[in-house]
Order: structure tokens, then sequence, then C-alpha cells
């Protein structure tokens, strides 16, 4: 009987030393300082809060998906059973992207949404109304409910077969992400850290370069026509080159504000523009790291893409307008030709060209803003880059800077496809052609709102990103003969 209470004593006296033992994770979260004018209540909770988010990730990560061997559609099945706290709630068609759509008619003209600008002659605009009367507008003016996403209706070009790798290395937000030109295996992305992962994604994936410079969020880089050169943007107000081969940034570009957004030029690789804070777009001469030419707008430069033959670049504003701004491959000089402008007074976050489009029947521009609206131009390429809105979708409002994209030119024949991250977590495809029926398909795996996604040349894996700093690389089902 002795040697029973011995043993619950020796018990209960373990059990007050693993209490009184402190995990520091936990410490750390406990002892952030609160100021005077904070409630105790609400900081008492919110350092819990983050001790309990760091502990589940770790959790998720480690069983959710290293042990899911029966591939995605289980996977999925998994984090789609409801729970105990989820039966207590009802599920609103609002909460949803995939259900938020709302399909905007084409602007009349004489509509006052939408206002197009030109810097170019009169004569320009007149062939260019002739152009534009040849092409069908596929646009139409629905209610909210009216373009649900259909479980039973995924289009088959865009259905996946699961997950090809998962990238969790990276601490922070991942703020972009792309393919390397012409590539199939090359991804790489930059994080709010102010790092620079570059990954191989053949047969057995791996991460081939850290690259570290940048002391804030990088926000936006791009890759040389080669391969062999990344340039990349950061909040810091620089813009570093960085030699893949070796890993190392061979140069550093000082600017006076926040650069926002990088491209190469297509055609003369010597050539890098930036949209940056202080309202400009600047032509930098690769080699030199000199500037060449700036051009000033009404507001911060957030987006930009060039056409294809490089004589056009397409910038979107921190107010919502879209520029044309014609540009000379051998000199380097700018000067706009037109501008679009809305009354969505929100950030451009994506700027993406298409050199071709059956629907539009030639070149296509898609841009998105930060409140959700996502324009699909056709685009006059022998009027300087002229702008006219094909249709326009209304997704639901984001609070980070979420981005969309153009799908492959696999089934142009019955639709047109864009994909698009959330802030729900998952991603979502819409058909522009479908109006009923926007949200075609989407991907459920990420546990935070997905911020980028990308495209690979071979068209068979799509990546995305999270606030969290995950990147999931989904393999696209083989179309059957």
């Amino acid at each position: 009987m002795e040697g029973k209470i011995k043993s619950e004593v020796e018990i209960g006296e373990k059990d007050e030393e693993k209490k009184q033992s402190k995990d520091p994770e936990f410490l750390s979260c406990m002892m952030q300082p609160a100021t005077s004018d904070s409630d105790p209540q609400y900081i008492g909770i919110r350092r819990i809060l983050l001790h309990r988010k760091a502990e589940s990730g770790v959790i998720s990560r480690r069983y959710d998906w290293r042990c899911n061997g029966k591939g995605y559609v289980a996977y999925r099945n998994f984090i789609s059973k409801p729970r105990k706290w989820e039966n207590l709630r009802t599920s609103s068609l609002l909460s949803s992207p995939g259900n938020s759509g709302r399909w905007l008619p084409s602007p009349s003209p004489l509509s006052h949404q939408f206002e197009a600008e030109s810097f170019t002659s009169s004569r320009d605009l007149r062939s260019v109304n002739q152009v534009s009367s040849h092409r069908a507008s596929f646009s139409s003016s629905l209610s909210d409910g009216d373009h649900s996403y259909r479980r039973g209706g995924v289009e088959h070009a865009y259905s996946f077969v699961g997950m090809h790798c998962i990238f969790d290395q990276c601490k922070s937000s991942v703020t972009v992400l792309k393919f390397g030109h012409m590539s199939s295996d090359i991804l790489a992305y930059g994080a709010s850290d102010g790092s620079l992962t570059v990954c191989n994604l053949s047969e057995e994936p791996s991460v081939l370069k850290q690259l570290t410079g940048h002391s804030k969020d990088v926000t936006d880089f791009d890759f040389s026509s080669n391969n062999q050169y990344i340039a990349s943007s950061s909040l810091d107000k620089t813009i570093r080159v960085w030699e893949l081969l070796r890993g190392v940034c061979i140069r550093v570009i000082y600017g006076i504000s926040a650069q926002y957004c990088i491209r190469f030029h297509p055609v003369n690789n010597n050539f890098l523009s930036a949209g940056n804070a202080n309202k400009e777009l600047t032509v930098f001469n690769f080699s030199t790291g000199r500037i060449i030419k700036k051009l000033s707008f009404d507001d911060e430069v957030t987006a930009m893409d060039h056409d294809h033959t490089g004589q056009i670049i397409f910038c979107g504003d921190g107010q919502g307008t879209v520029y044309s701004v014609s540009m000379d491959s051998h000199t380097g000089s700018l000067s706009r030709s037109h501008r679009h402008r809305t009354n969505h007074k929100s950030p451009v976050t994506t700027v993406k060209y298409r050199s071709f489009s059956l629907l539009a029947s030639g070149p296509v521009l898609l841009t998105c803003t930060q409140d959700g609206n996502l324009c699909f131009f056709s685009v006059a390429l022998q009027i300087k880059g002229y702008l006219t809105l094909r249709c326009s979708l209304k997704l639901a409002p984001r609070i980070h800077r979420i981005q969309a994209s153009f799908c492959p030119l696999l089934s142009l024949e019955k639709g047109e496809y864009i994909v698009a991250g959330s802030e729900d977590s998952n991603v979502y495809f819409y058909d522009l052609t479908k109006p009923k029926h926007t949200c075609v398909n989407k991907l459920q795996g990420h546990r935070f709102p997905v911020m980028c996604v990308a495209w690979n040349h071979g068209e068979n894996l799509l990546a995305s990103s999270d606030f969290y700093g995950v990147v999931i690389v989904w393999k696209r089902a083989k179309k059957s003969s």
C-alpha cells in the first residue's frame, strides 16, 4: 500500500515538473510587449493563438501532407470532411469566390464605368473602332448566384490528379512565383522575408539555390530569355540581378522608392524595365545598371507586362488605370499611347499579356485589381496597344495582393479559362464564356490565402503559393484520346 502511494506521489511530482517547464516558443509568444492602450483580454487571446498557429502548422504538414498516400482526391475529401464545429454553421453562397463572381456588361461608348483615353491621333482611333466592330463581345450580365461552382461540372482540360510536390521551407509569405522561360522544370519564388528560392521540378524535386540579399519583401522578379539570370524588385528600394549558375548577386541598382514590378525586354535582354512607388516606369541597361529612360504616371506603377514584340509595355497603377506604353527596342525610349481608366480605385495586382486568343481573334490582356475586378481586353497592336474591354468578372474583394493568370491554350474551342488564388485558401478556375457557371473547377490544399499562381511551359504543372509560405505544384490530368 505504501509503495502504491509512493508511486502516485512520484507521478504527481513529474506532472508538476512538466507544468513548470515552459516551451521557449510559448514563452516568446507570451512575452510579447503590449501597449498601454491595448485590451488585456485581446492580447491574451492573440498570444495563445500565435502559439497554437505555429504548433498546428507543424502537425498539419507532418501528417496531412506527408502521410497522404492515396493522392489528391483522398486528401481533398479529408479536409472537406465536416468537423463538429462546422456542423453548426450554415454555408453561404457569398462566402466563396467560386460563388461571388458577378459579370459586368461590356461598356457602351456612353458608359461612365470605364473610360479610355488615347495619346494617338483621331485617325488611329477611327481605324481601331473599325477593327473592334468586327470582334464579337462575349460578356453578359447575371446575378451572383448564377455562376456557382458545380462539383460535377469540372472541365476535363483543367482537372488535376494530385500534387506533384510541395515546398514548405519558406518561413514567410510567398509573394510571387514563376516558371523559367520556355521551361517546365525550373520554378522560382520570392517571399516577404526578402529571399528568392530556385527549385528543380524533375523526378526528384529539390531546391537548387537560395538567393538572399533583399532586406524587405520581394515584389516581383523575371527570368532572362536563357534562364541564366534573374532580376528582382523589392520594397527595400533596390533591384538585384542574380546569376543562377553561381547563385550570387552580380549587380544592385538603388532607387529612391519601393520597386513593385520588373521585366526583361523579350527581344533585347539588355533592357530591364521596372515600375516603382515614385509613379515612374524606368528602363535600365542590364550590363551597366544605368538609367536609359524614365516615364511618369499619375500613380505608382504596381504591375506590368510586355507584348511578344517588345514594342509595347502594359502597365497598371495604384488607382486601377491600365496604360499602353510604346517602347523603342533599339534605344529604350518610352512614350504613352493609351490609357484605360475605371471607377475601381484599387491597385492593379495582375497584368498578363497573351499573343493570341480565338475568342478575341487576336492578342488579349488580363488585368486584376485588389478589390476583385478581373478584366479581359482585346489588344490592337497596330494601334499601339489600344485596349477594348470584352468582359469583366467581379470576384470577392481581396485583402492581400492576390494574382491571376491565363490558363494554357488547351481548350480554346471550348472556352477562355482564367486561374486565380483566393482568400479562402482555394485555387479557382473561371471560364469567361460561361457566365451562368463561371467557376468550373477549384483546387483545395492550402490552408491560408493563395497569393500567386503560375503555369509551366509544358502546361502540365500549376504552381500556387500561399500566405504561410507553402508552394504546391499540382499535376494536371492527361487528356484522354
